[in-house]
């Protein structure tokens, strides 16, 4: 028999394990008290957060729109030279000029035949082209808006008063005696290549000095130098040298020229020359092929057109009678 005072300690740890089941848990955290973590929160005091800083300024991401140039429209423009003799052969060659309807018009000299008098301008010139003239003062009709006609002096321009009646009834840029102007994507510099300039015609002159500033100054895609007095050619009389300028060093893309009645087409040191000289004076006949020489031409007067873009221009010399009698083409490199 086991002592009564073990089954008493017994009887009083069962009684403390039911007591102890029926008390509530009042030691327990509520749900209400855990921390709840805030989604707008952000601890700022871990290595994370300093190396990632949140911020409410939105990230811009700039995006430079280019928009492609709109390319300038071709030209066309037509070329004279030897032209102002005021006979049926300068009528046929100023119709076929006109039947064109170029932009504008260049020449290459001796505008006015036979010695560049104030009495014979207006019937040599304005008579055939005045709609291309602007200011016109002359006798045969409305002048241009704006001037469309651009000549440079000849030999023949020079014999009356040191070309006084040709300064006269022209208004050019510059000293009028040699300018630039522009039209489009071509540059075109006027030069006088008569021995009476007073800027020289040397190429070491002012004159030349001056072309080669402003070619080497143009930013436009074409240079073309315009004058009477050729420094190649296969005619009779000769090259004229002191014209023989660094043209293509200095920039120049094409070389148009007068004075011999003819059309010529030369190629000298990769630059290419145009005579042009048929525009209504008597033709001439040419001697032995100047080494160069590609195409040449003198059975007809006649007149050249030239179109320009961006990325090339078009040379060709028309008989007056509308026949293609050569066709030259410079093309832009990449």
């Amino acid at each position: 028999m086991k002592p009564q005072w073990l089954n008493k300690i017994r009887l009083l740890g069962v009684l403390i394990f039911v007591l102890a089941a029926c008390s509530p848990l009042t030691n327990l955290p509520t749900p209400s008290t855990f921390p709840l973590l805030s989604q707008t929160s952000s601890p700022t005091s871990t290595p994370f957060s300093k190396a990632f800083p949140i911020t409410s300024t939105p990230i811009e991401i700039s995006v430079t729109s280019t928009s492609t140039p709109t390319p300038q429209p071709s030209i066309h423009f037509a070329v004279i030279g030897d032209y102002g003799s005021g006979d049926n052969n300068e009528a046929r060659v100023a119709e076929l000029v006109k039947s064109w309807q170029p932009d504008f018009i260049v020449t290459t000299g001796d505008n006015n035949y036979p010695t560049g008098s104030a009495n014979t301008i207006d019937e040599n010139i304005g008579q055939f082209y005045h709609e291309y003239i602007a200011p016109y003062h002359g006798k045969y009709g409305k002048g241009a808006v704006n001037n469309l006609f651009f000549p440079t002096l000849g030999n023949h321009d020079w014999m009356s008063q040191a070309a006084q009646p040709y300064l006269d009834y022209f208004q050019l840029p510059g000293n009028e005696r040699y300018y630039d102007f522009t039209w489009g994507v071509v540059h075109f510099f006027m030069l006088d290549s008569d021995s009476n300039e007073p800027d020289g015609v040397g190429s070491s002159s002012i004159q030349a000095q001056w072309l080669k500033e402003k070619l080497q100054s143009s930013t436009l895609p074409w240079q073309l130098v315009v004058m009477h007095h050729p420094p190649y050619t296969s005619g009779l009389r000769g090259a004229v040298e002191w014209m023989r300028w660094p043209f293509q060093d200095w920039g120049a893309d094409a070389i148009l020229c007068g004075h011999d009645h003819y059309y010529e087409r030369l190629i000298e040191n990769g630059l290419v020359y145009f005579i042009n000289g048929a525009g209504g004076g008597s033709l001439y006949d040419f001697g032995e092929p100047t080494e160069g020489s590609q195409k040449r031409f003198n059975g007809e007067h006649g007149a050249m057109l030239v179109t320009a873009d961006a990325n090339g221009l078009i040379f060709q010399f028309f008989s007056s009678s509308g026949k293609l009698i050569d066709q030259y083409e410079i093309k832009k490199s990449p």
